[in-house]
């Protein structure tokens, strides 16, 4: 057995854990329509869950998909499941995955813990169909008392109107609070090999998000964080990529922005808007 699968094994067998029923709790900020993604994925580390049908069909990067694989370590994958817990690089020779925060994400709680489990489904918003997963409150292995939390979530939107296999997908976040777990070298969720953020067709083209690897960078306080950018949005904490004929679409966004690091393969250039 992997070194490190043993050492998380023998971290979980000391971990007590006392399942209640989730504690909604309110957010606010780039997260919406949350109510609508009403599946639960139960309580777990390291899972994954599918193939699950998103209701239509999207094409990304000339492969066409009908389903996919909801990961617990905050992506999703079309080709197989994930359940790999230590983040590493998202690079274009890697799994076809779109990735809001892929970390160690844990949703075991104790009695009285805030932390949720993953939900995921379809609906409709705004007359498009729509499938979504929701990261809220959910914490990071091992820690079952939810000291530390974060909120994001992925939207899919059926743009099938503008073409057969047009989509958008959005990466939107509330609350980074923390970045790795105690497996990956974290203390108290921070430090060790942390959190990577980004996309890619698993084929050559990619796109990482600037601050993906970088302790303390991603967090609500680091000098990347999530919760301030934004990409064809003006809510902070939103980034909305178009998928158009097949390829993202890079349409930036007025000054004052950060530049985002890409992969081969993918060109022009792709700016984040940050709050003032």
């Amino acid at each position: 057995m992997n070194a490190g699968v043993f050492s998380k094994l023998a971290q979980t067998a000391t971990v007590f854990l006392a399942l209640s029923a989730p504690v909604q709790l309110a957010h606010a900020g780039a997260i919406h329509d949350a109510g609508l993604f009403t599946t639960v994925f139960p309580a777990n580390d390291d899972g994954s869950v599918g193939p699950v049908g998103i209701g239509f069909t999207i094409d990304f990067y000339g492969e066409s998909y009908s389903s996919l694989y909801v990961n617990n370590n905050g992506n999703v994958t079309f080709d197989s499941a994930l359940g790999t817990y230590t983040p590493y690089g998202i690079t274009g020779g890697s799994l076809s995955m779109l990735a809001p925060f892929f970390a160690d994400v844990w949703t075991y709680a104790d009695v009285g813990s805030p932390i949720q489990e993953v939900t995921y489904g379809t609906s409709t918003i705004d007359g498009h169909a729509v499938f979504g997963v929701n990261w809220i409150n959910v914490g990071y292995f091992a820690d079952s008392s939810g000291s530390k939390l974060n909120s994001f979530q992925l939207i899919i939107t059926d743009r099938s109107d503008l073409g057969a296999g047009n989509f958008d997908f959005e990466f939107n976040y509330d609350t980074i609070a923390w970045e790795t777990g105690s497996a990956s070298g974290g203390v108290d969720g921070l430090g060790g090999t942390s959190a990577h953020v980004g996309w890619t067709n698993g084929a050559g083209t990619y796109q990482e998000f600037t601050g993906s690897g970088v302790n303390g960078a991603l967090l609500d306080t680091g000098s990347d964080a999530l919760v301030d950018g934004s990409l064809n949005s003006t809510t902070a904490g939103q980034y909305v990529f178009q998928v158009r004929n097949g390829q993202v679409v890079t349409t930036p966004v007025p000054e004052p922005a950060t530049v985002l690091l890409f992969g081969l393969g993918l060109a022009g250039a792709l700016r984040l808007r940050r709050k003032a």
